[in-house]
C-alpha cells in the first residue's frame, strides 16, 4: 500500500494548537526553560502567562507574557505618552518574556510566527480572565547577536531600537551588562497608541487606569535648580521650631504637582513615597533621629495658603521654560472652570492656560474676565510668555478668528493650528470643498 504523501509545512502549521499552561505542568515548563532558553532563567515578575504550543499532542514552542518595562525609551517614543500617563497605563502593556522554539528552525521555518500569531488573537483576553484587564500593546527584546527577530516582523512588530544595555540591580540603581537588546513592539488593537497617549481613555479602558501619580519627568539635578529659585519668597509664617523649611516645601509641592497631584493629601500621600535620597535632594532637614521625613498635609496648607500666588507662578514658569528645551515649540492653549470658586456673578474663575506638548506643563495662565470668554484672554496669555518666533499654537474652534491668527503670526512670528467647525461655516464649507478635489485626491 502506497505512503501518503508528506503533509506540506501549511498543512501542518494548522495542526498547531495553544493552550495556557496548567498549574501542575509550572515546574517542568520552567525546568525546560531554564535547560533550554538562551537566558537560562524561568524567573518572571508580576503579572504573567505561560503558553505552551503543541503539534499533534507533543510540545514544540513555550512562551510567557508578564508585566512591562517600567521604562523604555524607544517604546516611550513609540507610544507619545507623558510620564504621568506612562505610570498610570503601563498595566495596558505586556512583555512577551520568553519565546522557545523546540524544534530545529530549519525544519519548520513558520513554526514561530505561527505560534506567536495564535498568542497574539488570544492574549487580550486570556489576560483579561486571569489578571481582570485588557492589554492593548505588546513588547519583546531580540538579542540580534542570536536572533533576527524574523516571527515578530511577520506578525507585525516594529523595531524601535536598541536599548541601553543595563538590568536593574536594586530599586534606584542600574548595572551595565554591555548586551543591548532590539525592541520590538506591537499595537494588539488598531489605534493602541493613540489611544495611550489621549487625554482621557475611553471608558471601556478608563477604569483599569491606575489612579496614581506618574513619576517626575525632571532629575534630580535639575529639581536643585528649583530649590534655589525658591530660596528667594520670603516665608510668612513666624515662631520658632519649624519643621520644614520653605524652599523644601514648595519643592515638595511643584514635584508632586509635576506628578499629577492635586491637593494637600495628595501632596502628602505622594511626597511619603519618596525615599530619603530623593527628600534630601528637595532640602529636607534630618530629624533628631538622622532621618527625612515628606511634610503633612497642613504644613503644605499653611505654606501655600500664605504665599504671593503670582510671584510664585512667575518663578516656577521661568524655571520650567529653562528645563524643558523644546517647551516653546508647540503649545496648546485651553481654557478650565476653577472649582469652588463663585464669583459675583455666582459664575465659577476660569482659567485659560499654555501648555507644553509633550510634558503637558502649565507655562502660563490668565484669568478671563466676568462676562467674557477666551478669545480677549487669548493675546494676554501668549505675550506673557517670551518670544514665541516659530511656535506653534494649537487651539480649539473658538479661536478661529482672523485676530487670534494675526496676533500669532504678525505680532508674535508664530505659527497656528486652529479646530474648524460650524460656528465658521462659510470657511468650513470652503475648506471641505477645495481639500477635497485638492490635498486628498481618490
Amino acid at each position: 500500500m502506497p505512503k501518503p504523501p508528506p503533509l506540506s509545512e501549511p498543512d501542518v502549521m494548522q495542526r498547531v494548537s495553544l493552550r495556557i499552561v496548567e498549574e501542575d505542568e509550572r515546574e517542568v515548563f520552567d525546568r525546560t526553560l531554564e535547560e533550554k532558553h538562551y537566558l537560562a532563567n524561568a524567573r518572571l515578575v508580576g503579572q504573567t502567562l505561560r503558553y505552551v504550543a503543541e503539534l499533534d499532542g507533543q510540545r514544540v514552542a513555550l512562551l510567557t507574557f508578564s508585566a512591562a518595562a517600567l521604562h523604555l525609551k524607544g517604546r516611550e517614543d513609540w507610544i507619545g505618552w507623558t510620564p504621568r500617563q506612562r505610570a498610570r497605563r503601563l498595566g495596558l502593556v505586556v512583555n512577551n518574556s520568553r519565546f522557545l522554539v523546540l524544534p530545529d528552525r530549519n525544519r519548520y521555518p513558520n513554526l514561530a510566527s505561527r505560534v506567536l500569531g495564535l498568542a497574539l488573537r488570544r492574549l487580550s483576553d486570556d489576560w483579561q480572565a486571569r489578571w481582570q484587564h485588557p492589554v492593548v500593546v505588546v513588547e519583546s527584546f531580540v538579542d540580534e547577536t542570536l536572533y533576527r527577530g524574523t516571527c515578530y516582523r511577520a506578525c507585525g512588530f516594529t523595531a524601535v531600537g536598541l536599548t541601553e544595555g543595563y538590568r536593574r540591580a536594586s530599586r534606584d540603581f542600574y548595572q551595565e551588562h554591555g548586551q543591548p537588546k532590539q525592541l520590538y513592539v506591537r499595537e494588539l488593537r488598531p489605534g493602541a497608541r493613540a489611544l495611550l497617549r489621549r487625554g482621557r481613555l475611553p471608558a471601556a479602558l478608563a477604569e483599569y487606569e491606575e489612579k496614581i501619580a506618574g513619576p517626575c519627568p525632571f532629575r534630580a539635578g535639575e529639581l536643585g535648580t528649583l530649590l534655589e529659585r525658591f530660596r528667594v519668597l520670603r516665608d510668612a509664617r513666624s515662631g520658632h521650631g519649624l519643621r520644614h523649611r520653605q524652599p523644601f516645601v514648595l519643592a515638595c509641592a511643584a514635584v508632586a504637582t509635576l506628578m499629577g497631584s492635586s491637593g494637600y493629601q495628595a501632596f502628602q500621600d505622594t511626597c511619603q513615597k519618596f525615599t530619603e535620597r530623593q527628600l534630601k535632594a528637595l532640602g529636607c532637614q534630618q530629624d533628631k533621629h538622622g532621618r527625612y521625613a515628606a511634610p503633612s498635609d497642613s504644613t503644605f496648607l499653611r505654606v501655600l495658603t500664605r504665599l504671593d500666588a503670582a510671584h510664585f507662578e512667575s518663578v516656577v514658569g521661568a524655571w520650567l521654560l529653562e528645563q524643558e528645551v523644546s517647551a516653546l515649540q508647540r503649545l496648546a492653549v485651553d481654557g478650565k472652570v476653577l472649582r469652588g470658586s463663585g464669583r459675583s456673578d455666582g459664575k465659577p474663575l476660569q482659567l485659560f492656560s499654555a501648555v507644553s506638548h509633550r510634558l503637558r506643563l502649565t507655562l502660563a495662565q490668565v484669568p478671563i474676565q466676568e462676562k467674557s470668554n477666551e478669545i480677549p484672554a487669548l493675546p494676554l496669555l501668549l505675550r506673557s510668555l517670551p518670544a514665541l518666533e516659530g511656535t506653534l499654537i494649537t487651539a480649539d474652534a473658538m479661536h478661529c478668528q482672523q485676530e487670534s491668527a494675526m496676533v500669532i503670526t504678525q505680532e508674535l512670528g508664530g505659527d497656528y493650528l486652529f479646530g474648524l467647525k460650524g460656528n465658521q461655516s462659510g470657511v468650513l464649507e470652503r475648506a471641505e470643498r477645495l481639500l477635497a478635489q485638492q490635498a486628498f485626491p481618490p
